[in-house]
C-alpha cells in the first residue's frame, strides 16, 4: 500500500501544475518596462478614510482611545509626509465632541478582476465539440509527463527515489519549460508550494524562464490598430525597431507618443494567448478529474479540479491587461506616495486587454553595481527599503506586489525605488494579516503547539486532523534553524523546514499564503544577490517589533501579550529588545508605543501585570536609587562644580524643549565617569534610556499627555501611590540601616 500511495503521489506531483497564489500571474522573465514619471503621485483621502462616523477626535488629547491617538498620528505623519494634502487631518476633527473608539478600515484596495472571466464550463462545452485541437495538446502533455512518471516510479521500485530526486527534478523543470506559457506558469506556481513538493523539486522548479523569441512586429502593430481603432504608428514612434523584451504571453516596444513626444513602454499580447491557454486549461482539467478519483481512494482530501479553476481565473488576470492597468493605480494610490518609492504612471486612454501603455523610466537595476555607483546609490539601503516597503504593502493594507524580483525594479537616477510589472498582485485580508504575525510571535517563542493551532484556525489543516503528530514535527524541525540569532536566520531555511512538514502532512495552503512565501522568497534571493550578508527576516523584525508596540487591534496586541509574559510574568530582556529593534523604523514613535503599554497596564488584562509591575519597580528602583548614590558619592567628589553643571545641563535643556534630535544626552558620559563602576541595576536602566531617547519620534513635551493621564486615571493613581509609599518605605529603612549601621537583612 505504501508503495501504491508513494506512485500515486508523485502521479500527482506530474500532472497537477494548476496550484498557484491569489495573484495575477506573471514569471521571472517577463518584459522589462523601463518608463519615465512625468507627474508627482499622492495617496487618495479615501485610502486613509474610517469606518463610520469620522466625527470621533472629540475631547481632551488625554481622554481620547489609543486606537483614535494612533489613526489620529498616521493621519498626521502622512499629512507631514505630503500623502494628503496639508490641513485633511483635521477634517476627521469635530472639537467637543464625545470620544469614541474608531477602527481604521479595510481598504478596497482588492486585485483588479479581468473583463473576460475564467469560466471552466463555458469552456469544457466549447472545446468537446473541437476534439482536433485538445487531443492534439493532450499527447503533447501526455508522452514527456507519462516517461517521466515512468522514471520516478522504477526509482520508488528499487528504492532510489531519494537519492535521484534532485536529478528528477531537473528533468521536470527541462520537461516544463517546452510545454508552453500556461504549463510555465503552473510550474512556477508549484514552486511555492511546500505542501505539495519537496524542496529539491522546489528548487529547481524556480528556475523556471519565460522567455520566448519575439512574435512579428507585423502581428503586434495589427494586435495595436484592432485594439485601439487607429495604426500604430499613427499613436507611436519606434525608438528601438525590436521589442526590448519578449516573454509567453507578450512583448514590449520602446515608443515615443507623437501626440505629446513623451516616452513610453507599450506591451503588446501574443496573437491567440487566450486561445492557447484555455485549450491547456481544459486537458489539466481533465486530468484533474482523474486525480481527483484516485485521490478519493487514499483518502486525501484535495480537490483538484478546483485547484485548476482558481489558476485558470489566475492566469485570465494576468492576460487582461485593463486589470493590469487597474492594478498600477491603486498601487500608485497606496504607495506612490511614500518617500523614496516611483509607480509609472498608466496611459488609460492606450490601454486595453491586449495593449498596455505606460511611462518609460530610465534606471539601473538593483543588481547593477556600476549603474548604481553613477547614481551615487547605495544598494544595500535600496534593498532595505523594498522590504520595508513590501511588509507595509503585506501587513498594513494588504494589497502587495506579489514578484519583487530584478527585473521587476528600478533604482531611478534620483535615487527612487521603482516598481514595474503590476501582473502579479495579490490581496490579504486584516484577519489574515494579524495571523502572520501572530505565527512569527510563536515560532520566536517555540511555541508549536500554539502554532499548529493556529494552522487549524487559518485554514491549513482541516479541523479534523489530529495535530500531535505535526506538533512533534514541528519541535523536530524548526529548532536548528531557529537557535540563530535574527541576524542570522534565513528565510529559505525556515520555510524549507515548514516545507517538510507541510509535505508530509495534509496540509493545504491557501493562495494567499503562497504568495507571501513566493514574495518573500523572491525579496531575500534579490537581497543576497546585492548583499550575501543579507537577512530579510532580519531586515523585516523592526518592522513587526514596531507594529506590535504601537497598534491597538486586538489580535496584535494578544500577539504583545504572548510575546513579553511567560507563565503571567514580564519578560524584560523582550520588551527591551522590541523597543530598541523598533526604534530603528522610519514611522515608528515611541510615545505611541509608551501609550499602549500604559493602556494595557490600566486595563483588566492587565491587573496581573500591575502587581508583579509594582513590585518588581519596587525592587529596581530601590536598588538603581542605592547604587546610583553610591556611584555618584563614589565619583562625583572628583568633579568641580563647573564640571558637574556641564554634565547635567544638556540633559536637562533637552528634557525640557525637547529638541536634542540625536536623543537625550548623558550626563554621566558627558562627565566622562567609568562605566565599570556601574551595577547591573544601572546598566540596565540605562540602556532602557539611551533606547527611548534614541528612537525615532521621541520627543520630551509628548510625553506630558501621558503624565497628565497617570495622574488623572484612578488605577495609575493608585499604582502610583503604592509604589511611592512602598518605595518610601525601602528608603527610609535603608537610610535608618546607613544611620545606625545595621547590617542588610539576608
Amino acid at each position: 500500500m505504501k508503495g501504491l500511495l508513494l506512485e500515486m503521489t508523485w502521479l500527482v506531483i506530474v500532472l497537477v501544475f494548476g496550484t498557484a497564489p491569489s495573484t495575477g500571474f506573471r514569471l521571472a522573465g517577463d518584459p522589462v518596462m523601463n518608463m519615465m514619471p512625468t507627474r508627482p503621485r499622492g495617496l487618495s483621502l479615501a485610502a486613509l478614510s474610517l469606518e463610520g462616523d469620522v466625527s470621533t477626535f472629540g475631547g481632551s488629547e488625554q481622554d481620547i482611545p489609543a486606537s483614535t491617538r494612533l489613526q489620529k498620528a498616521r493621519l498626521r505623519l502622512a499629512e507631514a509626509q505630503g500623502i494628503i494634502p496639508a490641513g485633511s487631518s483635521e477634517r476627521y476633527q469635530t472639537p467637543g465632541g464625545p470620544p469614541r473608539t474608531t477602527k481604521v478600515r479595510d481598504l478596497t484596495f482588492k486585485v483588479a478582476e479581468p473583463e473576460v472571466q475564467y469560466d471552466p464550463d463555458e469552456a469544457e462545452a466549447r472545446l468537446w465539440r473541437q476534439p482536433l485541437r485538445w487531443l492534439r495538446r493532450n499527447v503533447d502533455l501526455f508522452v514527456p509527463l507519462t516517461a517521466f512518471l515512468l522514471r520516478v516510479i522504477s526509482d520508488i521500485a528499487t528504492d532510489q527515489e531519494e537519492q535521484h530526486r534532485r536529478k528528477r527534478a531537473q528533468e521536470l523543470l527541462e520537461i516544463i519549460s517546452k510545454l508552453g506559457p500556461a504549463v510555465i506558469k503552473a510550474g512556477q506556481a508549484l514552486s511555492s508550494r511546500p505542501d505539495l513538493l519537496p524542496t529539491e523539486y522546489l528548487e529547481e522548479l524556480q528556475k523556471l524562464q519565460d522567455r520566448l523569441p519575439p512574435f512579428p512586429n507585423e502581428q503586434a502593430f495589427q494586435v495595436v490598430e484592432a485594439e485601439l481603432g487607429v495604426p500604430f504608428d499613427q499613436v507611436f514612434e519606434l525608438l528601438e525597431e525590436n521589442p526590448i523584451a519578449a516573454a509567453s504571453i507578450g512583448q514590449v516596444y520602446k515608443a515615443t507618443l507623437r501626440s505629446t513626444g513623451e516616452t513610453v513602454a507599450v506591451k503588446v499580447q501574443r496573437p491567440r494567448c487566450e486561445e492557447i491557454i484555455s485549450v491547456d486549461l481544459y486537458v489539466l482539467r481533465w486530468y484533474a478529474g482523474l486525480i481527483n478519483r484516485i485521490l478519493g481512494m487514499l483518502q486525501r482530501d484535495i480537490d483538484v479540479i478546483a485547484v485548476i479553476d482558481d489558476f485558470g481565473e489566475l492566469i485570465y488576470r494576468e492576460i487582461d491587461y485593463t486589470a493590469e492597468a487597474a492594478n498600477a493605480q491603486r498601487f500608485v494610490e497606496l504607495y506612490g506616495g511614500l518617500p523614496d518609492i516611483f509607480v509609472p504612471r498608466v496611459y488609460t486612454e492606450l490601454s486595453t486587454r491586449k495593449v498596455l501603455t505606460l511611462e518609460w523610466v530610465d534606471g539601473a537595476r538593483l543588481v547593477d553595481q556600476r549603474q548604481l555607483e553613477a547614481y551615487r546609490a547605495d544598494p544595500t539601503k535600496l534593498v532595505d527599503r523594498l522590504v520595508q516597503c513590501s511588509l507595509r504593502q503585506m501587513l498594513e493594507n494588504g494589497f502587495f506586489h506579489a514578484d519583487p524580483h530584478a527585473g521587476n525594479l528600478l533604482c531611478t537616477p534620483e535615487g527612487q525605488l521603482c516598481y514595474l510589472d503590476f501582473g502579479m498582485m495579490s490581496y490579504v485580508e486584516s484577519n489574515q494579516r494579524y495571523g502572520i504575525i501572530e505565527a512569527v510571535i510563536h515560532l520566536v517563542n517555540r511555541d508549536f503547539t500554539s502554532l499548529a493551532s493556529l494552522y487549524q484556525r487559518m485554514g491549513f489543516i482541516p479541523g479534523d486532523v489530529d495535530t500531535q503528530p505535526i506538533i512533534v514535527a514541528l519541535e523536530a524541525a524548526l529548532p536548528e534553524v531557529l537557535n540563530a540569532s535574527v541576524g542570522e536566520l534565513n528565510f529559505k531555511n525556515v520555510i524549507n523546514k515548514l516545507g517538510d512538514v507541510m509535505y508530509k502532512f495534509p496540509f493545504s495552503l491557501p493562495p494567499y499564503y503562497i504568495a507571501i512565501i513566493r514574495c518573500l522568497g523572491v525579496l531575500e534571493g534579490l537581497a543576497l544577490q546585492v548583499d550575501p550578508n543579507s537577512r530579510i527576516i532580519n531586515d523585516a523584525y523592526p518592522y513587526i517589533a514596531s507594529r506590535l508596540l504601537t497598534d491597538s487591534s486586538p489580535e496584535l496586541q494578544a500577539a504583545l501579550h504572548k510575546l513579553i509574559f511567560k507563565a503571567g510574568r514580564p519578560r524584560w530582556e523582550r520588551l527591551e529588545q522590541l523597543l530598541e529593534v523598533a526604534g530603528s523604523t522610519s514611522d515608528y514613535d515611541v510615545t505611541l508605543a509608551m501609550d499602549q503599554l500604559l493602556d494595557y497596564t490600566l486595563s483588566e488584562q492587565g491587573t496581573e501585570f500591575r502587581r508583579i509591575f509594582a513590585a518588581e519597580l519596587v525592587d529596581a528602583v530601590d536598588q538603581l536609587g542605592a547604587d546610583t548614590t553610591s556611584y555618584v558619592l563614589k565619583n562625583w567628589r572628583s568633579l568641580s562644580l563647573g564640571q558637574a553643571t556641564a554634565a547635567l545641563s544638556p540633559t536637562l535643556v533637552a528634557l525640557s524643549t525637547g529638541t536634542e534630535e540625536d536623543g537625550v544626552p548623558d550626563p554621566f558620559e558627558l562627565a566622562g565617569l567609568p562605566d565599570e563602576d556601574m551595577t547591573p541595576t544601572m546598566l540596565a536602566a540605562r540602556r532602557v534610556a539611551r533606547t527611548l531617547a534614541l528612537s525615532r519620534g521621541f520627543d520630551a513635551e509628548r510625553l506630558l499627555p501621558l503624565v497628565r493621564r497617570l495622574v488623572q486615571e484612578p488605577k495609575a493613581q493608585d499604582l502610583g501611590l503604592g509604589i511611592a509609599a512602598d518605595t518610601s518605605e525601602r528608603i527610609v529603612s535603608r537610610l535608618i540601616r546607613t544611620i545606625f549601621q545595621v547590617p542588610e537583612p539576608v
